[in-house]
């Protein structure tokens, strides 16, 4: 794979940049010339990330979506690399047979229990607003002017749940996957127009949401959160866990001119895992 070049004096927007992969992303683009946007939910996100540039915004509204990509047009100009990585994980999440049984659903009839204040259902509600709703939105804000000028990169972190779904996280699962087919799509119409569109799939990276997904599971299985931790890495051949700044190399090879050639692709960055 190419070194990732191409990214000089190109405006990239990218989501989720206060930690983990987003913020290895965010740096490393900015260290090959990149004029780097991050966007999160906090302030205080934005004053740990040190980068020079960030919006504050919530992603799994169309506003916060709004808000983001005319922040970065206004102190940046228009968009010409957008990584998609903000989401949510599943350590809320419940088996899908559970879902509706806080307000009452009985076993098959449909109950009549009000969906709408059942903590399970929020919780898919909120993985779909987030992980997929929000990528829509910022894609279709950007697209446009990505199409007029005849440029644009579209990266989407999925995950490789998308392929090989985990147990009680139907909410991560599906929306990582129809991340997929909003790629693809991106990928067919903005594909006359010089715009590419990829996903990433990593694996399991050390990041505060693999970490509270960690958490959660062994107070579930009364064990060590650090078993839980080498249980995942016996998964890969290289028997550890990927590294932000090796999804970070592999986005910024998909975000440079380098990549013309490749699009509607989905890379797993998963260490040789066989999903």
């Amino acid at each position: 794979m190419p070194g990732g070049g191409g990214v000089e004096g190109r405006v990239a927007l990218v989501t989720g940049a206060s930690r983990g992969i987003g913020l290895a992303v965010a740096r490393l683009l900015l260290s090959r010339g990149a004029k780097v946007m991050g966007v999160s939910r906090s302030r205080t996100d934005h004053a740990e990330s040190s980068l020079p540039h960030f919006a504050v915004a919530d992603l799994s509204t169309v506003d916060g979506c709004r808000a983001a990509v005319g922040e970065c047009a206004k102190t940046l100009g228009p968009v010409d690399i957008l990584v998609c990585n903000h989401g949510v994980g599943s350590a809320a999440e419940v088996p899908l047979q559970e879902h509706g049984r806080d307000e009452g659903g009985s076993d098959g009839d449909g109950g009549e229990g009000n969906d709408e204040n059942d903590a399970a259902v929020r919780t898919w509600r909120t993985a779909m607003d987030t992980n997929l709703e929000g990528p829509y939105h910022l894609t279709r804000l950007v697209l446009p002017s990505m199409v007029e000028r005849g440029y644009g990169r579209c990266v989407y972190v999925s995950s490789t749940a998308a392929i090989e779904a985990e147990p009680a996280a139907v909410g991560y699962n599906t929306s990582k996957a129809a991340l997929l087919g909003l790629m693809k799509s991106v990928c067919q119409d903005g594909g006359p127009h010089g715009v590419t569109a990829n996903a990433v799939l990593p694996g399991w990276v050390r990041t505060e949401m693999a970490e509270r997904s960690a958490i959660a599971e062994a107070e579930e299985r009364g064990v060590s959160k650090e078993k839980i931790w080498e249980e995942r890495a016996a998964l890969y051949p290289a028997k550890r866990v990927v590294e932000p700044e090796e999804v970070a190399n592999a986005i910024l090879f998909l975000s440079s001119q380098e990549s013309s050639g490749v699009s509607g692709e989905a890379l797993r960055v998963s260490l040789g895992c066989p999903w």
